[in-house]
């Protein structure tokens, strides 16, 4: 594990309540995202293999959302603490702690995976090889649906998120990445921002062959 995943490993599991009572319903104030998600959970049902992870899953509620809609959904996060947030919170599903650079999942075994704001703490050198597990542990057909900060200027921007330092990125350039990783970028939503960090939001569904 590296110097910066500890970090916010650790951040994480300082707030694992505050965050958990921030976000628990936090769909119902994010069409898009919530549409999105909707979308990704039909498509992945549509390749006949419903088994999906929720990468950097937080207290577990994208998890439940998944299993909501007809996946076979898993969550793993960094932090010890959230997964036992998850596991109390939704005793009936499954939750692991793994790095998203090295799933505890087999290779071409799921048939989606969501990344909802979970690589934005990853330096974009490492991005690279975080998407390539992600790759890894698809089946042929299977979708990623990554949601992230965006900025309009050409390279991605660190700040000062409020739990770890994080990443907006053009969406152009993630997309080019995922392009990279052996992926067919297919659909992406761009929008106003839902805070007040004044970046907007994006969301790109990608397919791998």
């Amino acid at each position: 594990m590296t110097e910066h995943q500890e970090r916010t490993g650790a951040a994480y599991d300082g707030v694992v309540e505050l965050y958990a009572s921030m976000f628990a319903d936090r769909l119902e104030t994010q069409p898009f995202s919530r549409n999105m998600i909707g979308t990704f959970a039909e498509l992945v049902r549509a390749t006949g293999n419903p088994r999906a992870a929720d990468v950097g899953c937080g207290p577990g509620h994208l998890t439940a959302v998944l299993c909501e809609l007809g996946l076979d959904a898993r969550g793993f996060d960094l932090s010890p603490g959230m997964v036992e947030h998850a596991r109390r919170a939704h005793p009936a599903l499954r939750f692991d702690q793994g790095r998203m650079e090295a799933l505890p999942v087999g290779d071409g075994a799921l048939g989606g995976v969501l990344a909802h704001y979970s690589m934005i703490h990853t330096p974009p050198g490492e991005l690279p090889a975080l998407l390539a597990e992600q790759v890894r542990v698809l089946a042929p057909g299977g979708l990623l649906l990554a949601s992230f900060f965006a900025t309009e200027g050409p390279e991605p921007v660190r700040f000062d998120h409020k739990v770890a330092p994080a990443y907006s990125w053009p969406v152009d350039r993630f997309a080019e990445l995922l392009t990279g990783a052996g992926l067919v970028v297919f659909a992406r939503l761009l929008h106003d921002p839902a805070s007040e960090r004044g970046f907007l939001d994006a969301h790109v569904l990608a397919r791998l062959p």
